[in-house]
């Protein structure tokens, strides 16, 4: 059985766009950078450590569990979730006018191996005005999203360009996470 270690609507609903059968396992790992870690090996370990806590909290021998993570990073510095209104105001200011990075990281799990992918997307905004960032802000969307945007909200209007995933910068990339799937016999070719 194929278990998502999230709490994530997105992921859940990414998922099941492509037609995956999966229960949720409920994890909770800390996402904090550690000292010197590169936003992508940050990301690649959250990620991991997700799956890996998944696959411990069950007894099932079959058990196969996903993790994935997903950040905002620009000038080597990862965005997380806002704490509130006021970091997600300063995060929109930070990103408004400029090319910033989401890495997005996968890891499959099983009592047998570990396997990962990431998808690399590179996302514009345009310059953004402080009336525009309280009118975001307002929707409720940036708070539980990396970097305080979502893309497939009222966020999608906030994108200049995307170079990339569309569902990597949601959360899950959806074609690395089926590649994977797909090698270790979990779906269907």
């Amino acid at each position: 059985m194929l278990y998502l270690a999230s709490q994530s609507p997105r992921r859940r609903q990414l998922l099941e766009q492509i037609g995956v059968n999966f229960r949720i396992v409920d994890v909770d790992v800390p996402e904090q950078r550690l000292l010197g870690e590169t936003p992508r090996d940050y990301v690649s370990r959250v990620a991991r450590e997700k799956a890996r806590a998944g696959l411990a909290a069950l007894e099932e021998v079959g058990a196969a569990v996903l993790g994935a993570d997903t950040e905002v990073v620009l000038d080597d510095e990862v965005f997380g979730k806002p704490d509130d209104a006021e970091d997600a105001a300063s995060m929109l200011r930070r990103l408004s006018g400029r090319v910033h990075e989401v890495i997005s990281t996968v890891w499959l799990v099983t009592r047998s191996g570990e396997w990962s992918d990431t998808s690399l997307s590179r996302v514009s905004m345009p310059p953004l005005d402080n009336a525009t960032i309280a009118a975001y802000i307002a929707t409720g969307e940036p708070f539980g999203k990396a970097g305080a945007y979502g893309i497939q909200g009222h966020g999608a209007k906030l994108i200049e360009h995307l170079d990339g995933s569309h569902s990597g910068v949601m959360g899950m990339p959806i074609y690395e996470t089926a590649r994977l799937l797909r090698t270790h016999s979990l779906i269907a070719a």
